[in-house]
């Protein structure tokens, strides 16, 4: 089972006082009895504080095994800039890299939120193989709806894997009104939330999704078979030239590139 991200405000007091350890905190530590009790993995986000490197903040997601014990930690690899969500001000990209969690029922990761818009982010998770990789996530319809239903969908097509897509839904609103750096009114919300959580499979098939405006639960079956008959069919990784493109991206990283352009 997993939820939505631990969704971070423009505020940071009293949030942050919400932190706690990845490790040991309430709710790790209440993820752990479910998880026994249910025989179920959790896949649990929280607001992490890092005690050991200065309290620092993370945006990161608690494994938690169907045994009870805790697997490791997934931290959020991208931060975005945009709009509202200018979440810089409350941690860092994450140092955890790309993780896969191997579970009784398979093997799993965590692509938090924002990183579900960089198909790279996607594409590392599945070369270290995920079978199943979750997306918890908290955006609102005037910034992300329309590419919704996309992203983690062809995710799953691009990368021969189950992907969910999770959303939470509602609207919060804050005592302080603030701008978007957009010219437009200030206003005390980020918008509506709008749920729709659905999994998507590698053949391109995806669940219904979920209310825009209530909390659900979604259940659904997946046959991991599926990823390999697919992946025998397309061949996407066999055909990934991965290492043209690696070497292209080492160049394209150093200060004096040069973009490879043919003029008359």
């Amino acid at each position: 089972i997993a939820m939505p991200f631990a969704f971070c405000t423009r505020e940071r007091e009293p949030w942050t006082e919400f932190a706690e350890s990845a490790e040991n905190g309430l709710t790790t530590r209440f993820c752990i009895q479910l998880a026994k009790k249910y025989n179920m993995v959790v896949v649990s986000p929280i607001l992490e504080r890092d005690e050991i490197h200065g309290g620092t903040l993370w945006n990161t997601a608690v494994v938690v095994s169907n045994n009870g014990n805790v697997l490791g930690k997934s931290r959020k690899n991208h931060i975005p800039r945009v709009g509202d969500f200018n979440e810089s001000t409350y941690y860092m990209e994450g140092n955890t890299g790309h993780l896969v969690f191997q579970t009784q029922f398979g093997k799993i990761a965590v692509n938090i939120c924002y990183g579900r818009h960089h198909p790279l982010n996607w594409l590392m998770y599945s070369v270290h193989g995920a079978e199943i990789i979750f997306n918890p996530s908290a955006t609102v319809g005037l910034l992300s709806e329309p590419m919704w239903p996309i992203e983690a969908r062809n995710a799953a097509i691009a990368n021969h894997c189950f992907t969910c897509a999770i959303n939470r839904v509602g609207t919060e609103c804050f005592k302080n009104e603030f701008t978007s750096g957009d010219g437009k009114k200030a206003h005390h919300d980020f918008g509506h939330f709008y749920g729709s959580s659905y999994v998507a499979a590698a053949d391109g098939s995806r669940s219904p999704g979920l209310s825009r405006t209530r909390d659900g639960l979604l259940v659904t079956e997946m046959d991991l078979n599926l990823n390999r008959q697919v992946a025998d069919k397309w061949n996407f990784k066999m055909t990934g030239r991965y290492e043209t493109y690696a070497e292209e991206l080492k160049k394209a990283i150093q200060h004096d590139f040069k973009p490879n352009i043919v003029k008359e």
